[in-house]
């Protein structure tokens, strides 16, 4: 069906250019809000009718006529329905429907990938905090986020991963700290105890940083 879905956006966008040069740039389809009424919904009608000056389903039935006339349609369509003040609702033949089985067996598991079309984009993930341990929730959002990158990459996407690393702020501070005041009266016999540097779990984000000090 994807191929049947490219060749009817190709005649509608050849429609519309017959109607008002250049607006065939903005063709699209719609999915009808209620499932009875068709398989596939266009609005560009309605849109046309202003800049043309004309009623909005006439422009619909100039349109109409234009896609059954265009071999897509032919082939694709069982039938165009003019609705309400001019929406053109689209009914597919099966053998659109049946034809995206093909395409998925022809493709395998290339099925549904576009071609690299050169943007770029970033996806941040994750947010392992290294003041706590680890939890199942940080390997939830490990696979969701590089399931959204490989889902990006497979529609022509040149995607760059970011996995963020909380490593600055009030608990990074309060962890350095604490670590230097341990390794400090660990090689110091005057210290044979070492300070008491507050614990991750009662510390917050927006607290002040707390300033240690050994006792003689």
């Amino acid at each position: 069906m994807l191929q049947a879905k490219q060749d009817l956006l190709a005649a509608l966008a050849a429609g519309l250019d017959q109607l008002s040069p250049g607006a065939g740039d903005k063709a699209a389809f719609e999915l009808p809000k209620v499932a009875a009424h068709g398989d596939l919904a266009c609005t560009a009608a309605m849109q046309l009718a202003k800049p043309l000056k004309r009623n909005p389903r006439q422009v619909a039935e100039a349109l109409r006529e234009a896609l059954l006339a265009s071999p897509a349609f032919r082939q694709w369509v069982d039938a165009v329905e003019i609705a309400g003040p001019g929406f053109l609702n689209i009914r597919l033949k099966h053998a659109a429907k049946q034809e995206v089985v093909r395409e998925v067996l022809a493709s395998g598991a290339a099925f549904g990938h576009q071609p690299a079309h050169g943007r770029r984009i970033l996806v941040e993930f994750v947010s392992a905090n290294p003041t706590g341990p680890l939890h199942v929730g940080h390997g939830r959002q490990a696979a969701l986020g590089d399931a959204i990158c490989n889902l990006f990459a497979t529609q022509g996407w040149n995607v760059w991963r970011e996995f963020y690393y909380n490593d600055a702020g009030v608990q990074i501070s309060t962890l350095a700290t604490s670590v230097q005041l341990r390794a400090r009266a660990a090689s110091s016999p005057a210290m044979p105890d070492g300070p008491k540097p507050p614990t991750t779990a009662t510390t917050s984000r927006t607290s002040p940083t707390t300033s240690w000090r050994a006792s003689p």
